[in-house]
């Protein structure tokens, strides 16, 4: 007869490996649909081997399934691709919510818990709740429901410096005298989710990727903890693993932006409007029939997508433009910033839906350097990432941060709706260079009426 225990405890060791396989293979986009499969894959393992435990509730369990799968159905058919960096923060949050209520389920139904389970568990409550409270206002901001701009108050970094110092002496009494302190429990879990709050609210809407990320290590190391709680092998590893590729993935965006993660959150970068030098003369607006002039004249033609493309939906018509030129004679290639958008990979995985090759996809660091040797590059909504304020104007609030220098192309094209700062809330004089056009409205319209220029 086989051992039930061993088995589970197998099914973990498995799932493990698939959970490793799957994250190595996202590390590359031709073998990151068939890692999401082998993670996937390992889930399904992990979670058909847990059901196995006896006196398992399944009514309940079958419930959650039921009312789970039709939430997941709905969002995976109605939310746009515009809309994957709010959802993302939303899978962070519940993420860190469902560690809480593990842990203050296993409080409540064990009168008598050990140290070794009472320290994980104040940190899965720690954690989670900065996570899940946390990660709500970022899906405020990322959906324009709340302001993207940083939220300060006088006093704030001393109280965002105090609060945690507060928790944690809390938390040290909580773990020596964990008997009758439901009061103790309730207001560690109270001061943790204001503790989200305001590690967020000073973050301006440029700092946002970074945010995406660090609160997805938040959601891993809250599960890892959790883990401990329910001495839970496969989520102590999937937790961790999380943890820590969300703590590296954090840290290449710091670096994309030549910033510290304390800089990040307490910069208040976009607090007040862009600062610097002031503009002289007029931006030169174009119209989409004289863009499709310059384009179709063009022998190398570089695009920027930013959050503009992703708004508007434009990633199937700038690759039919693409295609258009490359049938032209025209060397094509997407310049891609790390920040680029809302959150980490948002342009990679908007123009890899539209088909574009990865081949064509090149980063700051590589195409810059022979930017002076393009004829056209095409800005499509993409703002902070390409001002030149970053790299001339000292008293700018992004200045030091690594820009795709289009300025130095020969003719640069922007598709914008306005002349409006962009989500970071500072002033981009390349508005204003006399080698920029200004392509105003929306750019899906825009990129399809220079399609149709081509066709013609």
């Amino acid at each position: 007869m086989i051992d039930l225990d061993f088995l589970i405890n197998t099914s973990y060791i498995i799932a493990s490996i698939l959970f490793i396989f799957g994250l190595k293979m996202l590390s590359s986009a031709t073998t990151a649909r068939r890692g999401n499969c082998f993670s996937a894959l390992g889930m399904l393992i992990a979670i058909v081997a847990t059901l196995l435990y006896k006196g398992m509730d399944y009514e309940w369990i079958i419930v959650g399934f039921v009312i789970g799968g039709l939430i997941g159905v709905v969002a995976a058919v109605k939310v746009k691709m515009t809309s994957m960096p709010e959802m993302v923060a939303l899978f962070n949050g519940f993420g860190g919510l469902a560690s809480l209520l593990v842990a203050w389920s296993q409080y409540h139904s064990t009168p008598h818990l050990p140290l070794y389970t009472i320290i994980p568990l104040f940190l899965t409550i720690l954690i989670g709740a900065v996570t899940f409270s946390g990660s709500m206002f970022a899906f405020g901001k990322l959906g324009e429901y709340l302001t993207s701009r940083p939220i300060l108050f006088p006093g704030q970094k001393i109280i965002n410096a105090i609060l945690p110092i507060i928790i944690v002496g809390l938390g040290v009494v909580f773990c020596i005298h964990p008997e009758h302190a439901y009061p103790l429990f309730l207001t560690l879990i109270a001061l943790s989710l204001i503790l989200g709050l305001l590690v967020v609210i000073p973050i301006g809407g440029a700092d946002m990727p970074v945010v995406i990320s660090l609160l997805n290590s938040y959601s891993g190391l809250a599960a890892s903890a959790a883990g401990f709680v329910i001495n839970n092998n496969v989520l102590i590893v999937s937790g961790s693993l999380v943890g820590a590729s969300g703590l590296v993935l954090t840290n290449i965006m710091c670096k994309a932006m030549n910033r510290s993660l304390a800089n990040v959150f307490f910069a208040g970068v976009g607090a007040t409007n862009g600062k610097g030098a002031s503009h002289k003369g007029e931006a030169k607006t174009v119209t989409p029939n004289d863009a499709y002039f310059l384009l179709e004249a063009a022998h190398s033609v570089v695009f920027v997508p930013g959050y503009g493309m992703a708004i508007a939906q434009a990633q199937h018509v700038v690759k039919e433009l693409a295609d258009l030129l490359q049938a032209n004679g025209t060397d094509v290639t997407y310049a891609i910033h790390p920040v680029a958008g809302r959150m980490p990979g948002h342009m990679n995985v908007l123009l890899a839906e539209a088909g574009v090759p990865y081949e064509q996809l090149i980063e700051p660091k590589d195409v810059n350097p022979r930017l002076s040797t393009v004829d056209v590059c095409v800005v499509i909504g993409a703002n902070d990432v390409v001002n030149p304020a970053a790299r001339d104007q000292k008293d700018s609030p992004i200045y030091g941060m690594p820009i795709i220098n289009v300025d130095e192309a020969k003719t640069v094209i922007v598709l914008k709706r306005s002349l409006a700062a962009g989500f970071a809330g500072v002033d981009n004089p390349l508005f204003f260079f006399k080698n920029t056009c200004m392509l105003l409205g929306d750019a899906k319209t825009s990129v399809q009426a220079m399609v149709s220029e081509f066709k013609e």
